[in-house]
């Protein structure tokens, strides 16, 4: 694949026979941001799981300190007073079986995360085709299926992430922006790796984190060692 001259010249900057310390690593990457946009900073960590057993499935939640620097439209399935709580705590939409062919048929998709109340999984369970591919479907273990919508709304305008695993066993998450500050990106990376080294399927042998690597959205990667963090 042939890259511009701007992305050989970032590339440049970093040496691939090295593992980097996690602020240097982060000091690189934010130099090798290149493009006119403010650059999301992402991480993709490759693991010794295999996600075919469901016991060595990875998935689960964390709040950045810092958030991501990306403003998230949050819908909530919910009735009655949850409505209401759901509205009060900023969600961006409300409502409940009316949403459903607005979404199945009219193929609307304005919205990054979605809760449900326990009580309505029923009837979200009818948008799995849809909801389902695009990560957009509520799971109790990444905390989008609660009675508690206003916490749950909190956090993920806070900067709440969710992690899992690919269909290659890697795992791809933001930590922030390029213009974030060294500091803020390295808290946020620090925070993400405590929860997935804890997140380690007890069912698994041998290696844990086979490669850990940061990289802006269109600059090159920059890899850490694995071996610090498990």
């Amino acid at each position: 694949m042939k890259r511009g001259k701007k992305y050989q010249d970032a590339a440049k900057q970093v040496d691939r026979s090295r593992l980097y310390e996690t602020e240097e690593a982060v000091a690189l990457v934010k130099k090798s941001a290149f493009a006119k946009f403010d650059e999301t900073i992402e991480v993709h960590i490759r693991t010794g799981c295999d996600g075919r057993h469901a016991d060595q499935q990875i998935r689960g939640a964390v709040v950045l300190p810092h958030g991501t620097g990306k403003t998230v439209r949050v819908l909530v399935f919910a009735k009655n007073q949850k409505l209401d709580e759901a509205k009060e705590a900023g969600a961006d939409f409300v409502g409940g079986d009316e949403l459903i062919p607005k979404i199945q048929n009219e193929g609307w998709l304005d919205f990054d995360v979605v809760v449900a109340t326990p009580d309505m999984m029923g009837i979200v369970g009818r948008l799995g085709r849809v909801l389902g591919p695009k990560g957009l479907m509520p799971n109790p273990k990444a905390g989008t299926v609660t009675m508690d919508v206003a916490k749950a709304i909190k956090d993920i305008k806070a900067g709440k992430i969710e992690y899992r695993l690919d269909k290659s066993n890697i795992i791809h998450v933001p930590i922030g922006k390029a213009s974030f500050s060294e500091e803020q990106l390295s808290d946020n990376f620090q925070t993400l790796m405590e929860a997935i080294v804890k997140a380690r399927p007890a069912a698994l042998k041998g290696t844990f984190l086979k490669s850990v690597v940061i990289a802006p959205t269109m600059g090159p990667g920059v890899k850490l060692n694995p071996a610090k963090f498990a």
